[in-house]
């Protein structure tokens, strides 16, 4: 593992590094699929795919089909149950990385080698080197990030499977880098209860207020979590560090610890501070009040989490949003080298050398419809019969030859045996730095809701909600988060929101208005498309129902996936409820729920 020299010379080489990178994407590109193939070739799963072993790389994008993660599961399976890696891969497997399994389901089971492991440990140091050039003032202080571990789980084989994060916050790169200008201690981020770790890192976080010059989470949700966590326990921490006296439920012996280190004596001028600002009956700007000298608030705001962008800025009282990177379990895609640009305003670059990246097009809006695609080999295209209009995929595209302003799915193939894999995320191009692509993330194409023929992408859902929640913004009523799901216990079915609301000046429930509130329900399905108002006219669907929660509704919903095994440093809201469980917590807190008129179409 990379040690205190490599972060060195990453820090201080970082830039020409980038440099080299970008301006080189599509020869290392080249050079990665040659090097996986010649390494490869001879496994059980590529060598179908080549004849008298020719595995030169246009074989590999003629004969090797894009897959799924259904397509390999099998394969992963055999290895995680004690079968040798060779099936998929030369290299020794170390270890497999789970994938979060909040927005597609069960979590996924990915593997990892230590050379691939490695590689990526180097992003976060890049990510770090890049906001310390654009924002000042971030090497004068401490970062406050809130991160937390899950427990890991030992596979049939013996290897073990757990976050990536949980195993990165572990190494000795993340020790004697990052975690050296972190306020947590690592014995409070390594803890496994989650309660007790969120607890003891605001506790030091406010202790070390006036050195937080960032504060920051994987994703959005957690700092938005962060924040209901400190309206419920801000008299306790207040108490503890008036006292200078740890709260006796935090049990953990090394949380305990670390703590001592801490919080060394009473402090009664800092706990009457912070008790006049969090009294204010307002929140508004509450982290530019706790913490003065931040510089920008660091946590991934795009894709599924822009929902929580007008929250943090309501809470960040102007401090700049960054959203520092993007990527997934299987591979990370690239970072953000304007780092102050507007949240719905940032692009990517790729970084070539993470992964062999291919690029099937797009067709994002075909009759105003978002579309979901299945792609079944290189060379094949596929027709929707869901709308009278037919969309075809076109053979997939390498890096270098993306078109700006188009959308394409991502296809990675890795150093830990993934070939043409689709992640499932879908990039709109949105320029180039040097000769490495830039992208902006779109929504995941898959389809959310589903009555009869229509079928109603995450995008698709999105985009309504965003011109609904449009009403309610000159009543100074926001829009926290939501989710949905189909009821089709009645017949006709029905489509059915749920919305978390509070208002701007306090987290009192607003007065629900029944006109406004039903407006909101109309300009939802007014947004929807062609086949969805077909059959609402026809009375195959029912008027869309619209369900009001009381505030900490949703956090009860990050509680409840996460005691199924979520992680909730990389918890993403499920923007459709599969579980009956999950409903039934929802409508446990529906203070209000509104239709659209019967009629509309």
């Amino acid at each position: 593992m990379a040690g205190e020299k490599e972060i060195k010379e990453i820090y201080e080489n970082g830039m020409k590094i980038l440099e080299e990178l970008t301006s080189n994407a599509h020869e290392i590109q080249e050079q990665m699929l040659e090097e996986i193939l010649i390494r490869n070739a001879g496994t059980e799963y590529l060598s179908r795919f080549f004849v008298h072993g020719q595995n030169h790389k246009q074989n590999f994008k003629t004969n090797v089909p894009i897959v799924t993660y259904e397509d390999i599961k099998p394969y992963i399976d055999r290895i995680a149950n004690g079968e040798t890696s060779s099936i998929l891969f030369a290299d020794p497997i170390t270890q497999f990385i789970q994938s979060t399994g909040t927005s597609e389901g069960k979590p996924k089971l990915i593997p990892m080698t230590a050379e691939s492991f490695e590689k990526r440990m180097v992003k976060p140091l890049l990510v770090d080197l890049v906001m310390k050039k654009c924002i000042s003032g971030l090497d004068q202080g401490k970062s406050f990030y809130l991160f937390f571990v899950k427990p890991e789980m030992e596979t049939p084989s013996g290897l073990m499977a757990s976050l990536y994060t949980t195993t990165y916050f572990k190494t000795q790169i993340f020790k004697n880098g990052l975690a050296k200008f972190c306020t947590s201690p690592i014995d409070t981020i390594l803890c496994l209860d989650n309660k007790q770790s969120m607890y003891c890192q605001l506790l030091t976080g406010l202790l070390l207020r006036d050195e937080v010059v960032r504060i920051g989470s994987s994703f959005a949700s957690v700092l938005a979590r962060s924040i209901k966590f400190l309206e419920d326990y801000w008299k306790e921490l207040c108490s503890n560090i008036r006292t200078g006296y740890l709260s006796d439920w935090i049990a953990d012996p090394a949380c305990r610890n670390a703590m001592s280190s801490i919080l060394t004596r009473p402090e009664p001028e800092l706990a009457d501070l912070i008790q006049q600002i969090c009294e204010d009956k307002s929140w508004e700007g509450i982290i530019k009040e706790l913490w003065p000298e931040v510089k920008c608030i660091s946590s991934i705001v795009t894709g599924s989490m822009s929902q929580y962008i007008p929250l943090l800025e309501f809470y960040g009282g102007g401090i700049p949003l960054v959203s520092p990177n993007c990527g997934s379990s299987e591979a990370c895609f690239g970072i953000n080298l304007k780092p102050l640009s507007k949240p719905f305003d940032v692009s990517y670059t790729i970084l070539p050398n993470m992964a062999y990246f291919e690029f099937l097009p797009v067709n994002n809006d075909v009759g105003g419809k978002s579309r979901e695609f299945k792609i079944r080999g290189a060379s094949d295209t596929e027709s929707s019969e869901s709308t009278n209009e037919t969309t075809t995929v076109n053979k997939p595209v390498d890096l270098a030859n993306v078109k700006i302003g188009r959308y394409y799915e991502v296809v990675v193939t890795t150093l830990a045996g993934l070939y043409r894999y689709r992640v499932g995320d879908v990039l709109k191009v949105t320029g180039f730095y040097n000769k490495s692509p830039q992208f902006q993330f779109v929504e995941r194409q898959n389809v959310v809701l589903s009555i009869d023929l229509d079928k109603t992408t995450e995008l698709d859902l999105s985009k309504a909600i965003t011109k609904a929640k449009l009403v309610l913004e000159p009543l100074g009523i926001m829009l926290t988060t939501y989710s949905s799901y189909a009821d089709t216990s009645l017949t006709p079915g029905r489509y059915v929101l749920f919305w978390e609301l509070k208002m701007k000046g306090s987290n009192d429930l607003p007065k629900l208005d029944a006109k406004i509130m039903e407006e909101c329900c109309g300009i939802v399905e007014e947004s929807f498309d062609f086949t969805y108002k077909s059959l609402r006219k026809g009375g195959v669907i029912s008027a869309l129902e619209l369900r009001v929660v009381k505030h900490g509704t949703f956090d009860e919903l990050m509680d409840f996936y996460v005691s199924k095994g979520a992680s909730i440093s990389q918890y993403k809201p499920p923007c459709c409820l599969k579980s009956e469980e999950a409903v039934k917590l929802l409508n446990l807190g529906m203070v209000g729920t509104f239709f659209s008129p019967k009629t509309m179409f």
